[in-house]
């Protein structure tokens, strides 16, 4: 099967908003579904270029769309004033989804009627792909997360978290190293120092965008009730980053009456980057294509 790659910088926006950046690749032919990507925090899109090269050849489309402040989207590294920034790239990201889905109707003379459309986010993003589609479900039949950071993985000492307050009121873009290194996010060691030397992947995180977060977090739980849209979670047991114990608890209060709890034995953050990840991606295709 031939894959048709496409990357770009979205233009002018509106407002204020700074320009972002997105890469996709679809089958050439078959499409049986369109997904789309929202990487973590200090990430970007083009680190998912395997995994969106693998979902092609199960006939699954893909978009990842670099948020502000990271990879190729402007803005100040790891940054934001307020949470609902990052949904209004997630709204880019459900335009894109939506325009593609569209076109390969189209393109196979199916009229107006898209094919199905889903939406991935893994750590950071996965919050705010949650977050998202608690917002609005939109076209989506379903949310795939990945290591979904709901909560750390280690408590923050109080009197770090009060110091984080107060810097996000005073000094809001402080940044303060995230402590994240390669050897945390996967077993393969050629991928943990790409990791480390990726000149797109900063060390630094925000005080303003870690308060911001936690109350992201908090609203998620509460109201994880409304998320009822088909869910699908994947978690490495031995994840050093994301709590699994928080991202149980949102999974939990999920109202979605199809939900899948995939757990990965000793598998550490980035569960699509750990040697295993193919299988995984194989799980997730099957998972796509059947609710489409």
């Amino acid at each position: 099967m031939s894959i048709e790659l496409d990357e770009a910088t979205l233009g002018k926006r509106a407002g204020d908003q700074p320009d972002l950046y997105y890469a996709s690749a679809m089958p050439s032919d078959g499409v049986k579904a369109v997904l789309g990507i929202i990487h973590g925090y200090a990430d970007h899109g083009a680190r998912y270029r395997h995994v969106m090269g693998a979902l092609a050849e199960h006939g699954i489309g893909s978009i990842a769309i670099d948020l502000r402040g990271h990879g190729r989207a402007l803005g100040p590294r790891g940054f934001c004033n307020r949470f609902d920034e990052f949904l209004d790239d997630a709204r880019e990201l459900r335009r894109l989804v939506d325009e593609r889905a569209r076109a390969v109707a189209r393109a196979r003379g199916e009229g107006t009627i898209p094919v199905p459309t889903f939406l991935f986010g893994h750590s950071f993003g996965g919050l705010v792909a949650t977050s998202s589609i608690l917002e609005s479900q939109g076209s989506f039949r379903g949310l795939v997360l990945s290591a979904p950071f709901f909560g750390l993985a280690l408590e923050v000492p109080r009197v770090k978290v009060a110091a984080g307050k107060l810097a996000s009121r005073l000094y809001p873009r402080l940044g303060l190293p995230s402590g994240l290194a390669g050897k945390d996010m996967t077993h393969d060691a050629e991928k943990a120092r790409a990791y480390d030397d990726d000149p797109l992947v900063f060390p630094n995180a925000t005080a303003r965008w870690f308060t911001e977060t936690v109350a992201a977090q908090e609203r998620a739980l509460a109201n994880a009730s409304r998320l009822t849209l088909p869910l699908y979670v994947t978690f490495g047991t031995g994840d050093k980053v994301a709590s699994m114990a928080a991202a149980k608890r949102v999974f939990a209060g999920a109202g979605s009456a199809d939900k899948t709890w995939d757990a990965r034995e000793g598998l550490y953050h980035e569960v699509l980057n750990e040697p295993s990840w193919k299988d995984l991606v194989e799980s997730i295709a099957r998972w796509i294509v059947t609710h489409a």
